[in-house]
Formats: structure tokens, C-alpha cells, sequence
């Protein structure tokens, strides 16, 4: 299938927003999801944004069946090592269910390393729940070393009141 890979642009964040939520969705966490296209348009499109994101386009004559033709994402932002250097974290690859097996993944997938490699990134992160298999064969078959078993490592988060309680307590200046 023809399909191309570029840079998003402020007018495809409802599409990304879609795309986010059919995500959130799949992994089964709809109720997760605060954020509208207003919040990807204020923070992907600001003087300092706080993402990048690809889309994936295919040609009119191949639109879904509802009519898009945004068919993926691959949002992602940077992030620093102390020990190995620059980095590039990977939030979300997707592809719309009707779009899978055409390469659009491993195109998408394949543009945010090129685009880390050329900012000298080091290496390219990403987190995946851990019963969707398909997910992370996927990205075994393309190199990827699963860190939980190997290297220890545990994904933490503070969010919410938690995340308040911890920056109130920040000293004062």
C-alpha cells in the first residue's frame, strides 16, 4: 500500500486525538485519556514544544472507511541519560486496525529513529503493557531488548495529588 510518512502539522491534531483514543481503547484505558486536540495543538505547536509526532498518510483513493486519511501516529519527545547522552522516548506508535501489515508501523517506527539518529540520540525508549504481545514482538523482531527481566528496571509515575503533595513540599526560593 502506498502511504507516506511526515512531520505532523497543527491541523492534524484532531485526527491524532482520534487516533489517541482508539489507542487508549486498545489498551483497554479510554477513561485515561484527559487531553483534546486543543492541549496537542498548545503543546506540540508552541515556541518550545513539549512532543514531535509523525503522521502516516495514505492517498484519497485508500481513506479508511470513515474517510481519514491519517491513518498513524508516532508521537515522541526527547530525553537525556547520565549516562549514555541524548535519547528519544517513543509515547505512542499506532496504526488504525485496517491499516496494519503495510508497513505503516515499521515506517513510522523507522522515521523517529532516523529523525533521533540525526539529533545524535543514542538510543530509542518506549514502554508496552505487558500482555500485548503483538506490540512487543514487533518491536523484538526490529531489535528492541526487553529491559524488565534483563535490567531490573520498574516504571514509576506520580501524577495527580501526588505530584502536587511532592512540589509543594519543593524548597522555597
Amino acid at each position: 500500500m502506498n502511504f507516506r510518512v511526515r512531520p505532523s502539522t497543527k491541523e492534524d491534531c484532531k485526527d491524532i486525538s482520534r487516533m489517541i483514543m482508539e489507542l487508549a481503547v486498545y489498551e483497554k484505558m479510554p477513561d485515561q485519556v484527559e487531553i483534546s486536540h486543543k492541549e496537542l495543538e498548545r503543546d506540540g505547536f508552541c515556541q518550545n514544544p513539549f512532543f514531535e509526532c509523525l503522521v502516516a498518510e495514505v492517498p484519497e483513493e485508500h481513506k479508511s472507511k470513515e474517510g481519514f486519511t491519517v491513518v498513524g501516529y508516532a508521537l515522541y519527545f526527547y530525553t537525556y541519560s547520565t549516562w549514555r547522552g541524548r535519547s528519544v522516548y517513543l509515547e505512542d506508535l499506532f496504526v488504525m486496525p485496517e491499516f496494519r501489515g503495510n508497513g505503516i508501523g515499521k515506517g513510522l517506527l523507522c522515521k523517529v529513529a532516523e529523525v533521533g539518529r540525526k539529533k545524535e540520540c543514542v538510543r530509542l525508549q518506549l514502554s508496552v503493557l505487558d500482555w500485548n504481545k503483538p506490540s512487543r514482538d514487533f518491536y523484538a523482531a526490529k531489535g528492541a531488548q526487553d529491559l524488565t527481566v534483563s535490567e531490573g528496571w520498574h516504571f514509576i509515575r506520580f501524577d495527580g495529588q501526588n505530584l502536587d503533595n511532592l512540589a509543594n513540599e519543593a524548597p522555597k526560593d
